[in-house]
């Protein structure tokens, strides 16, 4: 590169520029220097910062003398010892319902994550439930979409609509439900050993604690009021629950279609709010392991959430991808493996996961899931939204011209096209 003496040498005499341009070259070429600079400051930074992360995971670095959780590190090695590419704080992604409280009553227990466990899961929280043959989680509404999994055992579950028709179905392992904000609703534990569920909710801040229920409905309302309303008498209402039931044993029911004809006229046939997923084909199925996609195309009264049920074989994986829509929270059902999420400003952050964990990834920000473990990963995906989105990463390079390619990757054309040229979705090991 010239000197800006050199270059205002070549511009003296006939037709050279005046004292201003000179002055504005002199300023172009001091900023130009600077820019070059810059950029060499920052690939030098950059390389040094890569240089000390790893050195720091060689030799005693990595040690810790003091004191450890060495169970707590056996389930989580990305968390105490971060890979090199890990980078700033972002914001949790990880979170367990095994260290969460658990609300106990006669007929089962509940527990839950929600925006005050991942701060910035503003817009999905999930709640784990159990029900012990016959018991009830009382009939109840609430204020958000209520979406579920059964994850062991069967239920039997009512909805009834605003136009006072009901549907209910039996459900068993796999399956799901899906119940509008508003419309009032019961789950009961069936023969057997009952059974376990995952509910997840369209508000962060949703408190399995804070729903409307039936017992102090009529609890709180004044005697000689229910008797204008229902004709019971003061006798009567003193035999009501005092206080919320919440979660309580009862009897098994009957058969399912006893309830049904007892509904008649009533019953809705139309609207389903139960979908069969435990018998449905892959929406994508791979040498790597096999998605089903449930929102509101295939399971209609699904409108503010949608799902993805994962399964990654071992060493496969979930490619490197994001939504472009919304946030994901995911619930672990099985298996262990590992998760890196990167933000803006080079934000980074690997963490494992493990059976009855939540991962919580940012709207945009990108991901993969890895199966490091010997078993199949089972997993979901949920997000707030009608519709499932994504962007494959290696879809969105094979699609870019070579030139393009290559002038971002600094690679290659030959290496760059040897990635997969489409969306896999699941990869292999």
């Amino acid at each position: 590169m010239k000197t800006i003496d050199e270059v205002e040498e070549q511009t003296t005499g006939e037709g050279a520029p005046s004292h201003e341009q000179k002055t504005l070259s002199r300023r172009m070429f001091v900023e130009a220097a600077a820019l070059a600079g810059a950029g060499l400051v920052t690939a030098t930074a950059m390389a040094q910062s890569r240089q000390e992360s790893q050195a720091g995971r060689q030799g005693d670095s990595p040690s810790d003398p003091g004191p450890e959780n060495a169970a707590l590190l056996r389930e989580n090695p990305s968390a105490n010892t971060p890979p090199f590419t890990d980078h700033g704080n972002p914001a949790p992604i990880w979170y367990s319902f095994d260290l969460t409280a658990k609300r106990m009553q006669g007929g089962g227990w509940t527990h839950q994550v929600t925006e005050r466990e991942l701060p910035k899961s503003k817009e999905i929280a999930g709640v784990n439930m159990r029900l012990t043959a016959g018991s009830f989680r009382e009939l109840h509404w609430h204020l958000a979409d209520e979406w579920a999994i059964m994850l062991t055992g069967k239920a039997r579950i009512s909805i009834m609509q605003p136009d006072g028709k009901m549907f209910i179905d039996d459900i068993g392992a796999g399956d799901l439900w899906y119940f509008p904000a508003g419309f009032p609703h019961s789950i009961q534990g069936l023969e057997g050993d009952g059974c376990e569920f995952l509910l997840v909710f369209d508000q962060g801040d949703f408190s399995e604690d804070d729903t409307f229920l039936l017992s102090e409905f009529l609890a709180h309302t004044p005697p000689e009021v229910v008797q204008k309303n229902m004709g019971w008498s003061r006798q009567e209402w003193d035999q009501l629950p005092p206080t919320e039931l919440y979660i309580f044993p009862s009897q098994l029911p009957g058969p399912l279609e006893d309830d049904r004809r007892f509904l008649g006229k009533y019953l809705e046939t139309n609207n389903k709010y139960t979908f069969k997923a435990s018998s449905m084909a892959p929406t994508k199925k791979t040498a790597g392991g096999e998605v089903r996609i449930v929102d509101s195309s295939n399971f209609p009264v699904a409108q503010n959430i949608a799902s993805a049920i994962v399964t990654i074989k071992p060493g496969g994986m979930r490619e490197m991808h994001w939504h472009p829509n919304v946030s994901e929270w995911q619930y672990w059902i099985k298996g262990k493996g590992r998760m890196t999420v990167v933000l803006t400003e080079g934000k980074a952050r690997t963490m494992d996961f493990n059976a009855n964990d939540v991962g919580y990834v940012p709207a945009m920000a990108g991901h993969y899931v890895e199966n490091t473990g010997t078993e199949d990963i089972v997993f979901l995906e949920m997000f707030k939204t009608a519709h499932y989105q994504d962007v494959s990463l290696n879809q969105w390079i094979a699609r870019m011209p070579d030139k393009m390619a290559q002038a971002h990757l600094k690679l290659p054309v030959s290496t760059i096209r040897r990635a997969p040229q489409d969306k896999e979705v699941l990869l292999p090991e």
